[in-house]
């Protein structure tokens, strides 16, 4: 009886080992899994000199904002906010213009895009939140974005907003409408923020430029000159019209 009894408690013990065996092998394998993961989100993350200045690359997001801090890779490769990079093994070098590295430690030269999952080309980031479009684009001002567009030629519609003002919050649904509904690349708009708590220096001095005095005033440019400046309020066809004449 007692002979039995102990090949009992064995199996049992024998049955709860392996359980525990597996849970840890499952757990063992799922956090593999999360930290490849993890990995590979990492890797979207970059830092490109632009403009003369170091910026924090989100592929994924497709988002680009300045870098505030120095970082460290992956790799334990350290870059500084005034484009430095100091490899683990001490090897130092300073990026230049259009250069980034990435978090798994990856180099990219100027003109170098990554791609995305389906073979394409990412398209390009911006500064600047999107409000409205896909091919044709309308952004929250930055002025890196702005000179940007000047430099490409592109066609450039800016609205001069106030969150203040009932009209600019009426009729943007009409300008995000009319955006998602037009399909030129070489166009693109700017939200500017105008005389409220959200304007800072750059767009103070663009509404200066264009002698701009009221808020939901439209200015059109094409090659960089004004062909349309407007202070009156527009739906989704006059926006559509207009932006069709440039």
């Amino acid at each position: 009886m007692k002979a039995n009894n102990f090949l009992a408690i064995l199996l049992i013990l024998s049955v709860i080992a392996l359980g525990c065996a597996k849970t840890t092998s499952t757990d063992s394998a799922e956090k593999n899994s999360m930290m490849d993961n993890e990995a590979g989100e990492m890797a979207e993350i970059g830092f490109e000199m632009k403009d003369g200045k170091m910026l924090m690359v989100d592929e994924k997001a497709k988002t680009m904002s300045p870098m505030e801090k120095n970082a460290v890779l992956n790799d334990g490769t350290r870059v500084m906010t005034d484009g430095k990079v100091i490899r683990k093994d001490g090897t130092l070098f300073m990026l230049n213009e259009g250069e980034s590295i990435w978090m798994d430690g990856s180099f990219m030269k100027a003109g170098e895009m990554m791609e995305d999952n389906d073979g394409g080309m990412m398209e390009a980031s911006y500064l600047g939140k999107v409000l409205a479009g896909s091919t044709t684009k309308y952004l929250e001002f930055k002025k890196a974005d702005y000179d940007k567009a000047l430099k490409e030629n592109k066609k450039i519609l800016l609205y001069f907003y106030a969150s203040w003002c009932p009209t600019c919050r009426a009729e943007q649904p009409e300008t995000f409408a009319a955006f998602d509904e037009i399909n030129d690349s070489d166009l693109i708009g700017f939200r500017v923020n105008f005389r409220d708590s959200d304007t800072d220096a750059d767009e103070e001095a663009i509404a200066k430029e264009f002698g701009v005095s009221y808020q939901h005033t439209k200015v059109i440019l094409k090659n960089g000159e004004r062909v349309l400046k407007a202070p009156d309020s527009w739906d989704r066809q006059r926006y559509l019209e207009e932006l069709k004449k440039i």
